[in-house]
Protein backbone atom coordinates (compact mmCIF):
# COMPACT_ATOMS: atom_id res chain seq x y z
CA UNK A 1 0.00 0.00 0.00
CA UNK A 2 0.92 3.41 -0.21
CA UNK A 3 -0.96 6.88 -0.17
CA UNK A 4 -0.87 8.74 -3.25
CA UNK A 5 -3.20 8.80 -7.10
CA UNK A 6 -1.28 7.92 -10.10
CA UNK A 7 -1.91 8.13 -13.42
CA UNK A 8 -1.31 6.81 -16.98
CA UNK A 9 0.92 6.21 -18.12
CA UNK A 10 1.62 3.07 -16.02
CA UNK A 11 4.13 1.51 -18.87
CA UNK A 12 6.75 2.27 -21.80
CA UNK A 13 8.26 0.90 -24.53
CA UNK A 14 11.93 0.84 -22.39
CA UNK A 15 9.83 -1.22 -19.64
CA UNK A 16 11.69 0.82 -16.73
CA UNK A 17 10.55 3.12 -14.16
CA UNK A 18 10.48 6.34 -16.07
CA UNK A 19 7.64 9.12 -16.74
CA UNK A 20 5.77 8.38 -19.27
CA UNK A 21 3.30 11.13 -20.55
CA UNK A 22 -0.33 10.13 -22.35
CA UNK A 23 -1.58 12.90 -24.65
CA UNK A 24 -3.95 13.82 -21.50
CA UNK A 25 -1.04 13.88 -19.34
CA UNK A 26 -2.31 17.52 -18.31
CA UNK A 27 -5.73 16.25 -17.45
CA UNK A 28 -4.31 13.13 -15.49
CA UNK A 29 -2.65 15.18 -13.59
CA UNK A 30 -5.46 17.82 -12.63
CA UNK A 31 -7.66 14.48 -11.51
CA UNK A 32 -4.73 13.39 -9.41
CA UNK A 33 -4.30 16.99 -7.81
CA UNK A 34 -8.07 17.53 -7.29
CA UNK A 35 -8.18 14.24 -5.42
CA UNK A 36 -4.88 14.83 -3.23
CA UNK A 37 -5.08 18.22 -1.90
CA UNK A 38 -8.48 17.54 0.07
CA UNK A 39 -6.08 14.72 1.92
CA UNK A 40 -3.58 16.42 3.83
CA UNK A 41 -1.65 13.27 4.43
CA UNK A 42 -1.50 12.42 0.95
CA UNK A 43 -0.65 15.80 -0.51
CA UNK A 44 2.50 16.19 1.88
CA UNK A 45 4.18 14.00 -0.42
CA UNK A 46 5.95 11.47 2.17
CA UNK A 47 2.79 9.21 3.83
CA UNK A 48 4.22 6.03 4.12
CA UNK A 49 8.04 7.01 5.46
CA UNK A 50 8.00 4.06 8.33
CA UNK A 51 7.55 1.27 5.65
CA UNK A 52 9.36 3.36 2.55
CA UNK A 53 11.42 6.58 3.60
CA UNK A 54 12.84 7.49 0.50
CA UNK A 55 9.81 7.32 -0.94
CA UNK A 56 8.51 10.80 -2.52
CA UNK A 57 5.53 12.27 -4.39
CA UNK A 58 4.96 15.63 -5.19
CA UNK A 59 2.26 16.94 -4.26
CA UNK A 60 0.65 13.03 -3.16
CA UNK A 61 0.57 12.12 -7.00
CA UNK A 62 3.13 10.63 -9.65
CA UNK A 63 3.11 9.17 -13.19
CA UNK A 64 2.45 5.26 -12.46
CA UNK A 65 5.39 4.52 -14.60
CA UNK A 66 7.62 6.77 -13.14
CA UNK A 67 6.54 4.88 -9.70
CA UNK A 68 6.98 1.54 -11.44
CA UNK A 69 6.72 0.13 -14.33
CA UNK A 70 3.03 -2.11 -14.92
CA UNK A 71 3.20 -3.34 -17.90
CA UNK A 72 -0.16 -4.30 -19.42
CA UNK A 73 -2.14 -2.99 -16.61
CA UNK A 74 -5.94 -1.84 -16.80
CA UNK A 75 -5.60 1.71 -15.98
CA UNK A 76 -3.51 2.22 -19.36
CA UNK A 77 -5.46 -0.65 -21.18
CA UNK A 78 -8.89 1.13 -20.83
CA UNK A 79 -7.29 4.57 -21.85
CA UNK A 80 -6.04 3.37 -24.78
CA UNK A 81 -8.72 1.03 -25.80
CA UNK A 82 -12.30 2.81 -24.63
CA UNK A 83 -11.06 6.09 -23.69
CA UNK A 84 -11.83 5.92 -19.86
CA UNK A 85 -9.94 8.16 -17.85
CA UNK A 86 -8.66 6.42 -14.81
CA UNK A 87 -6.40 7.17 -12.11
CA UNK A 88 -5.73 4.33 -9.28
CA UNK A 89 -6.03 6.06 -5.56
CA UNK A 90 -3.73 4.11 -3.27
CA UNK A 91 -5.77 5.03 -0.13
CA UNK A 92 -2.81 3.96 2.86
CA UNK A 93 0.59 2.80 3.56
CA UNK A 94 -1.12 -0.68 5.09
CA UNK A 95 -2.53 -2.79 2.45
CA UNK A 96 -5.52 -3.95 4.28
CA UNK A 97 -6.21 -2.22 7.14
CA UNK A 98 -8.50 -3.57 9.98
CA UNK A 99 -12.04 -3.04 10.05
CA UNK A 100 -12.35 -0.66 13.09
CA UNK A 101 -9.65 2.11 10.87
CA UNK A 102 -12.28 1.79 7.93
CA UNK A 103 -13.86 5.59 9.33
CA UNK A 104 -11.11 6.80 9.71
CA UNK A 105 -10.09 6.35 5.96
CA UNK A 106 -13.81 7.29 5.10
CA UNK A 107 -12.85 10.89 7.62
CA UNK A 108 -9.33 11.18 5.26
CA UNK A 109 -10.92 10.66 1.99
CA UNK A 110 -14.66 12.03 1.97
CA UNK A 111 -13.56 15.26 0.70
CA UNK A 112 -11.20 13.95 -1.69
CA UNK A 113 -13.89 11.87 -3.42
CA UNK A 114 -16.16 14.62 -3.12
CA UNK A 115 -13.68 16.92 -4.83
CA UNK A 116 -12.91 14.22 -7.82
CA UNK A 117 -16.14 13.65 -8.73
CA UNK A 118 -16.93 17.47 -9.04
CA UNK A 119 -13.99 17.21 -11.83
CA UNK A 120 -16.77 15.28 -14.06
Amino acid sequence: GSLVVNYPFDDNEQGVAIYSKSPDDAVFQKLALAYSKENAKMYQGSPCTDMYPTEYFPHGITNGAQWYNVPGGMQDWNYLHTNCFEVTIELGCVKYPRAEELPKYWAQNRQSLLQFMKQV
